[in-house]
């Protein structure tokens, strides 16, 4: 299904482990930060040298970071949220300007460099002199992962996650420790896990009840399975994924449905995804139509891109962000 094509077919150019070792030596020596600084304070300087386990090993830190590149999918507003604002970012979901969604808007004193997503610019990052680079949520290839470690330390996906399937709280874990704020990402962490229970708590209805979680891209249609983080929203609020399209998950975040299988589409709540696509393209599909969850009326179609953004950003921000507004929609729909 198209949705993983962002997160497929990178490659990476041999010489760039050249041309990044040149700019390390090059451009990363100076003593002269410019007078950027990426921390906003409240950081804790005796929380390091601090050593974090990560897929690739142990990376050390031995300072607070200054200078900080977030590349992972979700990456820059989790450093926000803990109060450090990156020089250097990804905007996965093309928000544009400072490539963080309306939850995480304003909380830049100056607007980072934006990075590009699958194929970064090591260059461009290297440019930037960062002290600390942050992609805990990305391909997982280790090849990208020595190419940024040249350039500075870099914290990527936590040991035995698969690529892109880094969770909101072990995000939140890294992150906070890489930036010495654990205590300010446990309070974060505190608070989605209490809003999700109050959310759970209010609707008894979602207890044990089935979801499938779909997608319709210019491909087709397909399911996303445990490991996304639209699924565990729905599983924190105690739905259960749809046995029949879990038992098909292969490591990957999400499963293809071909037109024979759009039944499996089907389910006592049916929340679904427009990729790329006009939403009128999903709801007007003759074979969605035929899915009883349609049918029905137990559907929620996410066609709203802000709100479908936060569901599928899957960090603290954003969740909490979605939670206010879907919550009732899905009750809605069961009612």
């Amino acid at each position: 299904m198209s949705s993983r094509t962002p997160f497929r077919g990178t490659s990476f150019r041999g010489a760039a482990l050249l041309a990044v070792a040149a700019l390390v030596v090059t451009g990363c020596g100076s003593d002269d930060d410019g007078g950027s600084s990426s921390s906003g304070g409240g950081g804790s300087s005796g929380a390091f040298p601090v050593t974090i386990t990560t897929q690739f090993g142990d990376v050390e830190i031995e300072e607070e970071p200054t200078r900080v590149v977030a590349l992972g999918w979700g990456d820059a507003e989790t450093a926000l949220a803990l109060g450090v604002q990156p020089v250097g970012a990804s905007d996965w979901l093309e928000f544009g300007g400072e490539g963080v969604g309306p939850w995480s808007e304003g909380l830049y004193d100056e607007a980072p460099e934006i990075i590009g997503t699958m194929e970064p610019s090591f260059e461009a990052i290297a440019a930037l002199e960062p002290d600390l680079i942050l992609d805990t949520k990305s391909d997982g290839t280790e090849e990208r992962y020595e190419l940024l470690s040249q350039i500075a330390p870099t914290v990527g996906m936590p040991e035995g996650v698969d690529p892109w399937q880094t969770t909101w709280d072990e995000q939140l874990e890294l992150v906070g420790q890489a930036l010495g704020r654990s205590d300010e990402a446990a309070e974060i962490a505190d608070e989605v896990a209490q809003a999700f229970a109050d959310a759970a708590a209010e609707h008894p209805e979602f207890d044990g009840t089935e979801v499938a979680v779909a997608a319709f891209t210019s491909e087709g249609f397909g399911a996303y399975v445990r490991g996304d983080a639209r699924v565990d929203f729905m599983e924190s609020l105690g739905f259960v994924n749809k046995p029949a399209i879990q038992e098909q998950a292969d490591g990957d975040f999400a499963v293809d449905v071909s037109e024979e299988e759009v039944s499996l589409l089907d389910a006592d709540l049916t929340v679904a995804f427009p990729i790329y696509v006009a939403a009128s393209e999903f709801t007007s599909n003759p074979l969605w139509l035929t899915l009883p969850s349609v049918q029905e009326g137990r559907v929620v179609v996410l066609d709203d891109e802000v709100l479908a953004s936060a569901f599928s950003i899957g960090t603290a921000p954003g969740i909490l962000y979605a939670l206010e507004t879907t919550v009732p929609l899905f009750a809605d729909a069961l009612a």
